[in-house]
């Protein structure tokens, strides 16, 4: 079959870590047309509608989201926007080309109040503005596509590409004698790129739908993570020195959002049996730091 023939997935966010993950993992049996928001703002219902005509989508992934925790507290409107307005017109326009919508979503929809990992089913309780526009932009889509939707929440992305802990962590290593992170927040560290390729393999299954959870195995504490960063960059030869990485509780390091202290996702549901494995989110960070390793 030609390319021109092949169905259509159009990805929305497509410059976003996970945006870039999902081009890079994309199997053959799919035409991607990559918009990030230079392309197709997603705020704006007519944009959204103008792309979808002509694209004829027989997928959608929406990846658009501010997914700047902190900033959202100061530019709410913004966030609502896209988070929750922007959702909603990708719902819409996907309803009335009958394309199949897979949406992702966050654990910050969650408080970290219960002290186990959350279900998809479990009420959820947003602490931020980042969590309350998502947990809005995902009802938006289960409404407007009356439940045929697939809402994926993952927790803690990172790649070796765009803004997230990972990275950020490998910098302050290199241009500081001691970096402290956050030692009571947990949640489950997760690759961009296997969250991508699960969503891809949930694409091939029309009949999951509804609220899933995916994230790597594993639970660790931003420290736990940081720690691990460090000792896997040491080995690889991303960082030439060991610094002390001290322990801070949250009071310590305060910040414009509030985030849950406990933010596990269970993930034992309709996406583990894809067929997708399910690997160790220390054994993900491994192979993603080979991906930074200096020529």
């Amino acid at each position: 079959m030609s390319r021109a023939r092949l169905p259509a997935a159009l990805l929305t966010g497509a410059s976003g870590q996970l945006g870039r993950a999902l081009q890079a993992t994309a199997p053959k049996a799919w035409r991607v047309v990559a918009c990030d928001g230079s392309t197709l703002d997603v705020t704006r219902p007519e944009a959204v509608e103008e792309v979808v005509l002509r694209e004829r989508p027989t997928l959608i992934v929406n990846a658009a989201a501010f997914t700047a925790v902190d900033a959202a507290e100061r530019d709410a409107e913004r966030a609502e926007a896209v988070n929750s307005g922007g959702a909603a017109h990708v719902a819409e326009a996907a309803k009335r080309a009958g394309a199949r919508l897979i949406h992702v979503s966050t654990n910050y929809v969650f408080d970290g109040a219960q002290g186990r990992p959350y279900a998809p089913a479990d009420r959820p309780h947003p602490l931020s503005v980042y969590g309350r526009t998502k947990l809005a932009g995902e009802r938006e889509v289960t409404r407007i596509s009356e439940g045929s939707a697939l809402i994926v929440r993952t927790s803690w992305l990172y790649s070796a590409q765009g803004r997230n802990f990972v990275l950020t962590m490998l910098r302050l290593m290199r241009e500081r004698d001691t970096v402290g992170v956050v030692d009571d927040q947990v949640g489950s560290p997760t690759w961009a790129r296997g969250l991508a390729e699960t969503i891809w393999a949930a694409a091939g299954a029309p009949a999951v739908r509804g609220v899933h959870h995916w994230t790597d195995a594993g639970v660790a504490s931003w420290y736990d993570f940081a720690v691990a960063i460090q000792e896997e960059a040491l080995a690889l030869g991303v960082l030439a020195r060991a610094v002390p990485i001290r322990p801070l509780r949250t009071a310590e390091y305060p910040t414009d959002a509030r985030r849950p202290g406990y933010s596990v996702l269970d993930r034992s549901a309709a996406l583990a049996g894809l067929g997708v494995p399910v690997r160790h989110w220390r054994e993900q960070l491994r192979t993603m730091l080979r991906e930074v390793v200096p020529a």
